[in-house]
């Protein structure tokens, strides 16, 4: 997820807390304008707690509300599901394999997606901030710079990534049909026996070549809506949420190939790669575009569009708001402690 959290000229701002109102016996306090200035130009070891704080609720937030559609899409894009893993939506993949599966089926491998998702938005948010304010002072001094912005978010998402390799490898393995690990621990404890730890990073080239131009449409595509939606850039949870929402549909849709790609690289799938004799482990980002073209053609790279998109479009809507209002609520109760 990238944010922004560029200065803007003193507007409306988030709403005045207690003792901050306009009518008669309110305590006095500063002007709307003047808290929405302090509540964007928080000092900076403040704001990096603060950030920090918020990206990992966000983060967490975002990975598990819509984990079930997660793991549907995991199977959608398998390249030879078994007869009976195959979906033709995922409102009749969440039905079928709650029927036949179980009702917890879906949620199968959350534990380690929240043990990744904190700590790697939190290191995400820290060097984003830190990194977007040094360059944009640089490029563009008193302003907000997208190519600073860009380059911050491009460079925080190495770190992301880092962390939450290994836990997408673990998860979606969890998620496919018929997985034969019983527990998180002891796929971590199998993948790391028979293919050693490289196996956690195999889709890491991958990744990043997905979350990069992720990154990069998702920010600009929700830049451009927060200009004629807040250009202000006020606490307004609707405008973030609606442009979170386009932003992330937009984003996942056209990095759908590249998404194909890294769910055959952390699941290798045995199925699949049989098919074409390949023995070993698939490794490297050309060979999964190749094994995927061979396996499905130009459509296979779009397997669960439909889910990466219904799975994108609320959880970037989320992400941005849970975010959003913790920064606005750490930031308000570090300026009512003043």
């Amino acid at each position: 997820m990238e944010l922004s959290c560029a200065r803007a000229p003193p507007g409306p701002g988030p709403p005045p807390g207690p003792g901050q109102g306009q009518g008669q016996g309110a305590a006095p306090g500063p002007a709307r304008g003047d808290e929405y200035d302090e509540y964007e130009s928080l000092p900076s070891g403040a704001a990096l707690g603060t950030h920090m704080v918020a990206g990992a609720v966000a983060g967490i937030m975002e990975h598990t509300v819509m984990y079930p559609v997660d793991s549907v899409k995991t199977r959608m894009q398998s390249l030879q599901p078994d007869p009976k893993a195959q979906y033709r939506s995922v409102y009749e993949a969440l039905k079928k394999i709650v029927l036949t599966e179980g009702f917890w089926r879906p949620l199968r491998g959350i534990n380690v997606t929240m043990l990744g998702a904190g700590p790697a938005h939190a290191m995400y948010f820290a060097c984003y901030e830190k990194m977007k304010k040094s360059l944009s002072d640089t490029l563009q001094p008193g302003g907000n710079s997208h190519l600073a912005n860009g380059i911050a978010g491009s460079v925080a998402t190495l770190l992301h990534d880092a962390v939450m390799n290994p836990a997408e490898v673990v998860k979606q393995r969890m998620q496919m049909f018929n997985s034969p690990y019983k527990s998180v621990l002891s796929c971590v404890r199998t993948v790391q026996r028979t293919e050693g730890f490289g196996a956690f990073y195999r889709s890491y080239t991958t990744q990043l070549t997905m979350n990069v131009p992720f990154q990069a449409l998702h920010f600009i595509t929700y830049e451009f809506l927060q200009e004629h939606m807040n250009p202000l850039r006020g606490y307004n949870p609707q405008s973030h949420i609606v442009a979170g929402a386009v932003a992330g549909a937009v984003a996942a849709a056209a990095t759908t190939p590249l998404d194909v790609c890294k769910t055959l690289l952390n699941t290798q799938e045995n199925v699949a790669l049989s098919s074409l004799n390949i023995r070993g482990h698939l490794s490297g980002m050309l060979n999964a575009f190749r094994t995927v073209y061979q396996l499905g053609g130009v459509s296979g790279f779009f397997k669960g569009v439909q889910a990466r998109v219904i799975y994108q479009m609320p959880s970037t809507a989320i992400a941005w708001s849970v975010y959003e209002f913790f920064k606005y609520f750490l930031t308000k109760h570090k300026l009512e402690k003043r």
